[in-house]
């Protein structure tokens, strides 16, 4: 059974005069015992001056510790406008590791981390109910590792792999008083600048080079492709860059979602 097309793409309820999205952008360039992150603030302008394009209000931070960054995330989830929004933008760049993103008094790979796991709990259906069922767009700048991403390989074995997968479904409860179960966690849509364990690289000048090119493919492919439509042609254009490669990750998007640039 298809469903209509209408119904496979997110909604956007009210005209733009009414519309109050917002967008939350978490940086850090300045650390207690790690390197100056050098030419992020060039990646905080050109994000800014994208999303305000896209009709956000962005809410920007630098410089917090991991419990920082988690109060920023508490609050900006409860803020009033996503009622009267469709979707947001979740924006981290910072240094990083395997397990999470560096606060601002980090010394290793155990101090003052924040667990990824902590954005997708403060904006899930539970504790965000007001972006619930809308997209919710996590972009995540940072080195996740120290090893690089490329390999040497011989490509002209042919190998074929299939790949089997089972699914099992459980219908929805729904009960007599108008209570009804859904997803915990649903409507995101990741995009990490690397693999898991590799780095990411940026330019002191220009900033990151996975920001900038974010940034390009958004501007030239908003008005016609969908979201992992665009992350893909991010993805792709990283073919000439083998050292690193973006990810997406986590993402339970039930529809298509088309950002509408000017509507």
């Amino acid at each position: 059974h298809c469903l209509p097309l209408s119904s496979q793409i997110y909604p956007i309820h009210l005209p733009r005069e009414t519309r109050t999205r917002r967008a939350l952008l978490i940086c850090n360039i300045e650390f207690e015992h790690l390197s100056r992150r050098d030419g992020a603030e060039k990646d905080v302008e050109g994000m800014t001056k994208l999303l305000e394009g896209l009709g956000y209000v962005v809410d920007i931070h630098r410089n917090l510790t991991s419990q920082e960054m988690a109060t920023a995330m508490k609050d900006f989830a409860d803020h009033k406008d996503h009622w009267t929004s469709d979707s947001t933008f979740l924006v981290f760049m910072s240094h990083g590791v395997r397990a999470g993103l560096c606060g601002t008094k980090s010394t290793d790979e155990t101090t003052d981390i924040l667990s990824l796991d902590t954005i997708y709990e403060k904006f899930n259906n539970k504790w965000c109910r007001a972006l619930l069922g809308k997209p919710k767009v996590v972009i995540i700048q940072s080195c996740r590792g120290g090893k690089i991403g490329s390999v040497m390989v011989n490509i002209s074995a042919d190998s074929a792999i299939r790949i089997t997968s089972s699914a099992h479904t459980s219908p929805a409860r729904l009960e007599d008083d108008a209570i009804c179960e859904v997803h915990l966690e649903s409507d995101f849509a990741t995009l990490h600048s690397s693999t898991p364990d590799t780095v990411s690289w940026r330019n002191i000048a220009t900033g990151s080079i996975f920001i900038q090119c974010l940034i390009e493919q958004f501007r030239n492919h908003a008005c016609s492709s969908d979201l992992q439509e665009i992350f893909r042609k991010v993805q792709y254009s990283f073919e000439k860059h083998p050292q690193q490669l973006p990810s997406q990750e986590r993402t339970t998007m039930l529809r298509k979602f088309y950002l509408f640039p000017g509507h």
